[in-house]
Parts: C-alpha cells; sequence; structure tokens
C-alpha cells in the first residue's frame, strides 16, 4: 500500500482510552483494494462495536487481505479464516 496514499487519515484518535497511542497514518479497511494486505492499527467507533470487531479478530497487527467487495460487504482473510463484514464495519477498522 502506498504510504503516500490521499487515503490515508492524519491523527484519527478512535475512541481508544488515552493510555493508548492515537491511530495515526492510517486506512479504513473499507478503501483497501481486493488483494491487498495491511495490518491493523486500531479499532474505531463505540465500546460495543469495538469489541464486535476484536473478538472477530480484529486486533492491532493482525494481517487481513482483502479477498473481495459483494453486496456491500468486504470479504477478508484473516488469521486463516474468511469473514464478510459490511462496509460500515470495515470503516471502523483502520490498517497500515
Amino acid at each position: 500500500m502506498d504510504q503516500n496514499s490521499s487515503r490515508a487519515f492524519d491523527g484519527l484518535n478512535c475512541h481508544q482510552p488515552i493510555s493508548q497511542p492515537r491511530c495515526t497514518h492510517a486506512v479504513p479497511l473499507s478503501l483497501i483494494h481486493k488483494g491487498e494486505s495491511v495490518r491493523v492499527k486500531c479499532v474505531c467507533g463505540k465500546d460495543e462495536t469495538r469489541r464486535f470487531l476484536i473478538n472477530l479478530g480484529f486486533v492491532e497487527n493482525a494481517e487481513v487481505t482483502v479477498i473481495t467487495e459483494t453486496d456491500g460487504n468486504v470479504i477478508v482473510s484473516l488469521k486463516g479464516t474468511r469473514l464478510a463484514v459490511s462496509r460500515v464495519m470495515a470503516r471502523r477498522v483502520m490498517t497500515a
């Protein structure tokens, strides 16, 4: 992924506790192209949303590969498993 991409979000807070680092130079998973592999930097959103995504395996430094997009869902490979997440949820997973 191009580090100078205009898709990058600089300094996104991600609603993390103050003690955790901010998510800088991150790109939402929803903007990653088919076939690209990225690493999770943080998960944004309300506690319930973050907990849901973290329980699916979207944890810091986890490698995620976008397989395809279909019917408003993003199909990814994460820890050897294929998962479908809505584009809305994919926007909450910040990657680099």
